[in-house]
């Protein structure tokens, strides 16, 4: 089930597939159980990128710390 159409904010934010799973990766070590969350904070993080809020690399560094 899909909560957050998080693929086209990455597709707009330029991301590729080995990006946005970088993206997906990071987010995922922080909610690892529930989905929701974890669809919610990626496609937080593809619309902060795509808005110039943030980078990939502040992105997965953050999540990753």
């Amino acid at each position: 089930m899909n909560y957050f159409d998080y693929e086209s904010a990455a597709h707009e934010a330029g991301l590729t597939e080995d990006q946005l799973s970088a993206v997906k990766e990071a987010v995922r070590q922080e909610f690892p159980t529930d989905d929701m969350m974890w669809e919610l904070h990626v496609l937080r993080a593809c619309l902060a990128i795509k808005d110039g809020h943030a980078t990939l690399e502040d992105v997965t560094r953050r999540l990753a710390a």
